[in-house]
């Protein structure tokens, strides 16, 4: 009877389509054949991707050593940068006092004692340095030669305890030294309660001390408070001392050009005042 059956299957046409065995047939094979397309379409997609997943890694780590490599030579030319504006500046600012001798020099290093506000610069006595002579930037005053030895010299900063500078307030012209505290902002003395010093007011050098020549920018009142018989005035320097790459070292006393921002006030250009006459110099 199975055999019967098969023969009428195979004789016996369905809707035109094929012969009826035939249609048994693909019907009993399909199930399988889609199972097994999907099976393997499967796997196919799982190890491709993670091929792509591989490949997507590796290009992810290059793409990071790329990033790296790139953000390492923006900031070597943005230091390169900065380096030329400030050489820039230091030319300019040369170029303003050609007949006053100086010395440029780079800072090479500072004081490891954290009680010490001290630098130590590429020049020394080949160059003509010597102690107590003036360091300053084009933005104002540094502080002064401390020891000089052969091609290297030591500078202490006008924020060190032991460092300071004669000095003056423009508007009013008092006269009263400026010393370091040990901290970025420094303090000016022996101003008397009655004076009026307002926050804001610049401060340039006097001359006095014999170190540095007058109308160096020295800084800014940051505050004021009363005291007696003296004020107590804060004053921020003119220069950030704790970033010092380049100097000049002034060779002499001789007045150098800087630009007084105070209103009113021509850029400096006056001699520096005779020993005669003049008061006793402010201890720096």
């Amino acid at each position: 009877m199975l055999l019967q059956v098969l023969l009428l299957a195979v004789q016996i046409k369905r809707d035109s389509q094929g012969r009826l065995i035939r249609v048994w047939t693909v019907g009993a094979v399909s199930p399988f054949e889609r199972a097994g397309a999907h099976g393997i379409s499967h796997i196919r997609d799982t190890w491709n991707h993670y091929f792509a997943l591989q490949n997507t890694w590796r290009d992810n780590e290059e793409l990071k050593r790329e990033n790296g490599a790139l953000k390492l030579q923006i900031t070597q030319l943005q230091s390169k940068a900065g380096e030329a504006d400030r050489l820039a500046a230091l030319l300019k600012f040369r170029q303003t006092s050609v007949d006053v001798p100086m010395v440029s020099a780079r800072v090479i290093g500072g004081s490891a004692d954290s009680d010490s506000q001290t630098i130590y610069l590429d020049r020394g006595e080949r160059d003509g340095i010597r102690r107590n002579m003036a360091v300053i930037t084009p933005d104002g005053a540094v502080g002064k030669i401390i020891e000089s030895y052969r091609d290297t010299a030591q500078v202490l900063l006008l924020s060190d305890k032991e460092g300071g500078a004669g000095a003056m307030l423009v508007s009013s012209r008092i006269q009263s030294p400026v010393k370091g505290t040990g901290e970025p902002m420094l303090s000016m003395s022996y101003v008397a309660a009655e004076e009026t010093v307002n926050a804001g007011e610049k401060i340039v050098t006097s001359g006095m001390d014999k170190i540095f020549p007058r109308d160096v920018p020295i800084g800014t009142v940051l505050d004021v408070k009363q005291g007696n018989p003296f004020k107590q005035i804060r004053v921020k320097p003119a220069v950030r001392l704790d970033r010092l790459e380049e100097v000049i070292v002034l060779l002499t006393q001789e007045t150098v050009n800087f630009r007084n921002d105070a209103e009113g006030q021509p850029a400096a250009g006056n001699s520096v005042p005779s020993a005669a006459g003049t008061p006793a110099a402010a201890k720096p």
